[in-house]
């Protein structure tokens, strides 16, 4: 499967070097306002209500730390918002400058109604690290409420289908020109260190979360897909599980080229099978795929040869759903999203 985006139509699959057309009209897409504030000054929003950043009990700090919840370490970051929800609230922006990666860019994050109840004012909350498809630059289309993921998982949270989870929706690419495979390529912007490390870093600077990978989680379609499973399968010591809708599962960023060691050591079937080898830690992948797009095929045969031991996979099969993010987010509730919940951390109340 060649990487394709995510938003604009179906099309057939085509090499890396005659993707640009598609990539810049799905940048564009991308850079269009989706929603949120008319203002020509952006406002602050901040992710530490007074009411939820009390210190608490004793006993409260005790139980916080006996069930790995990690309060926020700082430096804060400083937000503006980007969108409000219906329930009020916020999807906020930021830029990071990643101390590890070296690499600069934007990260929206949006907490829900529970993140701010005095009750889980002691509770790390679980993160959901949501990524596009497309170039996934200059934004992460996820940050636009007309997707509905947020306000999605603030439903399903309620209806006890989803935890409530912090979604951080960092840049995919460092540029519209190139896919990098959320990977260190030889040469170029460390876009792997970034996503598996300078991303959470910055999120448990600023986000009361959980020590242990259960607590961690990504989401992609498409390219982002791809990056979530990579991800996963090579850091299962920080992440737990993924959502990878329509995702690719071989890395074929044509930056490759001249690396073919670096590139295999991203490869997600070579991944999957040095930690079945090794025995685990167990992972949790829920794929999707729409009966109308292709790759449903590929995902069966990733699933035969390297869904064993340690490696869970299940599919969601989409009827009639497209290689779209529209597609993919309702779908979500027709079992992923339950599944990956089952089987991470959720927030605990105070006594």
């Amino acid at each position: 499967m060649n990487r394709r985006p995510v938003r604009p139509a179906i099309r057939p699959a085509s090499r890396p070097a005659t993707r640009l057309a598609a990539l810049t009209a799905a940048a564009a897409m991308a850079a269009v306002p989706l929603t949120g504030c008319s203002s020509d000054k952006p406002e602050p929003v901040r992710f530490d209500d007074p009411k939820a950043s009390a210190s608490g009990s004793t006993g409260a700090a005790q139980r916080a730390k006996a069930d790995g919840s990690r309060m926020p370490t700082g430096p804060r970051a400083d937000f503006t918002t980007e969108s409000t929800l219906e329930d009020g609230t916020k999807i906020g922006v930021t830029t990071l400058r990643g101390k590890k990666s070296g690499f600069t860019g934007k990260v929206w994050v949006w907490a829900p109604k529970q993140y701010f109840d005095p009750k889980y004012a002691r509770s790390g909350f679980p993160v959901l690290i949501a990524l596009p498809g497309g170039p996934g630059y200059p934004n992460n289309y996820w940050m636009g409420t007309d997707l509905k993921l947020e306000s999605s998982i603030a439903k399903w949270s309620r209806q006890g289908k989803s935890l409530p989870f912090v979604v951080v929706m960092p840049v995919l690419n460092p540029d519209d020109k190139f896919y990098y495979d959320g990977s260190d390529i030889p040469g170029q912007p460390r876009m792997g260190t970034w996503m598996t490390e300078d991303v959470p870093d910055f999120v448990k600077a600023n986000f009361r979360t959980f020590d242990s990978r259960d607590g961690w989680a990504f989401m992609g379609s498409s390219s982002g897909g791809f990056v979530g499973l990579k991800s996963v399968l090579k850091r299962p010591d920080r992440f737990r599980t993924v959502i990878a809708s329509g995702p690719d599962t071989v890395p074929d960023s044509p930056l490759w080229r001249g690396h073919e060691a670096e590139r295999l050591a991203n490869d997600p079937g070579r991944l999957a099978r040095r930690l079945t080898a090794r025995g685990g830690p167990e992972v949790d992948i829920a794929f999707q795929v729409g009966t109308a797009e292709s790759g449903q095929a590929n995902l069966r045969a990733f699933m035969k040869e390297y869904g064993k031991g340690p490696v869970k996979t299940r599919l969601n099969v989409i009827q009639g759903g497209g290689h779209n993010a529209r597609s993919y987010v309702p779908a979500m509730a027709d079992g992923p999203i339950q599944w990956i919940s089952e089987h991470m951390k959720g927030p605990v109340p105070s006594a």
